[in-house]
This record gives structure tokens, sequence and C-alpha cells, in this order.
């Protein structure tokens, strides 16, 4: 990859990652599903989506959110898988009709056999059950589910049951069920111990996993299927595969379809929109860990200058396919995991993934200096990386910078010394390391 450093910045403690442009064009009408979005879960960019702020019933995929609270409430050591909760007469809100464990008011129970029914089974009286225990009531964890999606920038989901039962004011987006997704691996990824499990029984009640792209692809490992009639069949895909890069030698992709004609097509078309990401997009890391990028002169200190290092790398998805036609889902072969191009007469022509990238960054200093005493997360730079001059993703870089005011003596040394560099035109400026 050929990159272009105009001005070169930060990557550190603090960032917010805004994803731009579609990396792959694909052609809306080639995809059998109303509504899809295509993440990779590393760099949060959108590969591909459509419809994807339209809002629509989310059904059974509202129990991601269920799950990831009560994942939150363990990690935070509230709960306990082994804890053993006694069911309560919340669990005859369920209807007969609805996906259950079949739980009785006074029925014992553990938080571990919970969060397996409410994912493998899609068990309502599991969700209704989790939520109650969790915030003593269903109201008040529909307000806690409603204030997690606002944090995690599900602009356009409100939530009004825990279970995913059809209403006209519960709602969600594929974008925002994809935001979802991504906290689910990145925060509490034992979601995924319970995701790709092919089944699971309960009381005698034996139950197969739904999500039939689990039998099709060996590197699934969840997310959740939904389905009723309003929505159509909806699921959120994830699958991790190794890569042939040492920086990176695993990646991990989430795909969220909504409104497919049944089981098996919702298999079908997240599954084939995953191999296309995974063939024609990669993952490249444009700024290392560690790495010493600037130094920022520092005033009113005895630190003269500010290093500024990075603490985590820059990844950036960037794409493998450089047609100008909108990609047809029907011409990818899900086994060669290729393109083939219909050329006429019966003939197509093989389109191989790039092997190069046309990739730039600029990256803006938002300071040239720093004034002490600062003690205070400081907007230090913005990083904007552009593929074929398109830009494809910007990060905003902070730093929390703790930096000790001089007292007076070492001021008044300062001062003097100051003097003579003048003369001698010893002036400090922001020095810039280039990366390689």
């Amino acid at each position: 990859m050929r990159l272009f450093f105009s001005i070169l910045s930060l990557f550190s403690l603090l960032c917010a990652s805004v994803a731009h442009a579609n990396l792959l064009n694909i052609a809306p009408e080639s995809v059998e599903a109303e509504a899809w979005s295509i993440v990779d879960a590393q760099s949060g960019q959108i590969i591909s989506e459509h419809n994807s702020h339209i809002q629509r019933a989310p059904a059974s995929l509202t129990k991601m959110m269920v799950a990831y609270i009560t994942l939150k409430e363990l990690k935070a050591g509230k709960l306990h898988k082994t804890d053993i909760l006694t069911a309560t007469p919340v669990v005859n809100m369920v209807m007969w009709d609805e996906s259950q464990m079949y739980l009785k008011p006074g029925e014992q129970i553990s938080i571990d056999q919970l969060l397996a029914g409410l994912i493998v089974m899609s068990a309502n009286d599991a969700a209704v059950t989790l939520a109650e225990r969790i915030s003593g009531n269903v109201p008040d964890f529909l307000k806690r589910m409603n204030q997690e999606a606002q944090a995690l920038g599900m602009k356009d989901t409100y939530f009004s049951n825990p279970a995913g039962v059809t209403m006209p004011d519960h709602y969600s987006t594929s974008h925002d069920l994809a935001l979802l997704a991504q906290a689910i691996v990145k925060q509490t990824p034992d979601y995924l111990s319970y995701s790709k499990l092919p089944s699971f029984s309960y009381q005698q009640r034996f139950h197969r996993a739904t999500n039939l792209a689990l039998k099709i692809d060996p590197t699934a490992d969840g997310l959740k299927t939904g389905y009723t009639k309003a929505a159509g069949y909806n699921l959120a895909l994830t699958a991790k595969r190794p890569t042939m890069n040492v920086d990176i030698p695993d990646r991990r992709m989430i795909v969220v379809v909504l409104g497919t004609k049944n089981a098996h097509k919702r298999a079908e078309v997240a599954n084939k929109l995953m191999n296309l990401a995974y063939a024609y997009t990669r993952d490249e890391e444009v700024i290392k860990n560690n790495q010493t990028i600037a130094e920022l002169p520092v005033i009113k200190s005895t630190l003269k200058m500010f290093k500024v290092e990075t603490h985590q790398p820059t990844v950036v998805t960037t794409s493998l396919y450089n047609q100008p036609q909108a990609i047809d889902l029907n011409n990818f072969d899900n086994v060669t995991q290729r393109l083939y191009l219909p050329l006429g007469n019966g003939q197509k022509q093989l389109l191989e993934p790039l092997e190069t990238t046309n990739t730039r960054i600029n990256v803006e200093l938002n300071e040239q200096q720093l004034t002490a005493p600062l003690m205070k997360a400081i907007n230090l730079a913005t990083i904007q990386i552009y593929q074929n001059n398109q830009l494809i993703h910007s990060v905003q870089i902070a730093d929390n910078v703790h930096i000790e005011e001089a007292n007076f003596f070492q001021r008044f040394f300062m001062w003097v010394k100051g003097i003579f560099s003048f003369f001698g035109h010893d002036q400090q400026t922001a020095k810039l390391y280039p990366l390689h």
C-alpha cells in the first residue's frame, strides 16, 4: 500500500472514528433483503449498506440488547452465571404462541441457562425474567435498554419490550443493530459462546439453533435470528477469519440483513454478503502501536517538548474492487469466493481482488504548542484516510495531557535561557517524525 502523509499527528488514548462512503457499491436489486449493513468490526467502517437507516421491526434481534446488558452486569460483578433465580409471575406476560422456555412462577433457573435460552431458543420468558432481575421491573429495564441504545449511537432505535414483539413504537435499523453487534463482540464477547451453540435443551425441551449460517460457515459464531410477520426474517451474523497479515492475524465481520423471505434466504444472503466483503476488502494497519509521531513545544514548564505516541494501532478497511459498475451479488460465486463479470455469449471474466491500494493519509494537528499547566483531554488532531481520493475513514484524536507548570525559580532560569536562545535563534517548533 502506498501512503502519503501531508502532516503527521497522533493516535492516542481517546479516539472517535467516523466511517464514510461505502467501500463496495452493491446493487440493491441483486440482494434479496429489504435492508442490510456490512461492517468491519475492527475498523468500524461500513463496507456496504442499503436502507440502513429505515426503521423496521427488529423482532428477536431485540434480544441482543437484553443479552448485552446482562453480560455487562456479569462483567461488573453484579451478577454471576451461577446465580439461581426464581421465576416470578412476569413469565405469564408471554403468550402461548411466543418462543419460550415455558418457565413457571416459582421455578428456579440459573443466569447461564437464561442466557442460553434467550440467545439460542430466543425465549421471551427468559427476556422478561432477566429484565426483572436486573432492573426490578420490565418498564425500568426498557429505560435501561433505550439508554444503552443512545450511548451506542443507535439514533433510529426505540425499544418498547425486551422480547421483540411487534409494536408500533418498537423499531430499529440495520445500521443501529450493526452498532449493537460491534459493541457485543468488543465489550461482551462471551455472548459468542452462546450464539455459536448448535442447540440447547432445557427441561427435556430440545431446540436447534435457527441460525442456519452456522452450518454453512465454520467461521461464523453468531449473533441472532429474528422473525415476525411484520419484520420478515432477520439475521445479525458475525464471523472471524484468519488473514495473511502478521499485523492483523484475524479479522471479524458483521452483517445484518432485515426483511428476507425465509430462514434459508436470510442465511444465504448474509453469508454471501459476508464472503464478498472478506474477498474484496481488507484491513490495513496505517499507524502502528507505541510509535512516536510528533513532539509539541511546551510553554511555562520544565518539559520542553511533549512527546506524542500512539497507544493503539490505526486500522482501516480498504476496497479491493475497482470496477465502475455496481456489484451484482448474483455474479459472486460463493464457492470460489470470486466475482465473475458476464461478457455475453455465456462467457464470464474472472475479476480478482486488487493486490495494492492507492491510499493516502492527511493528518492535521489541532495544536502547535501546549501551555502549562494542563490536566485535561485535548483534541489534538484529525486523521483522514483517502482511497482513490475518496474519503473512506476519519479519526478524531484526543489525549489526556498532564503537564505541571514550572515554579518561580524555574521560570526565571527559563527566561534567562530564553534570552540567549533568542540571540542564538534557538526556537522550538513542533517536530514531526516520519512513519514507516
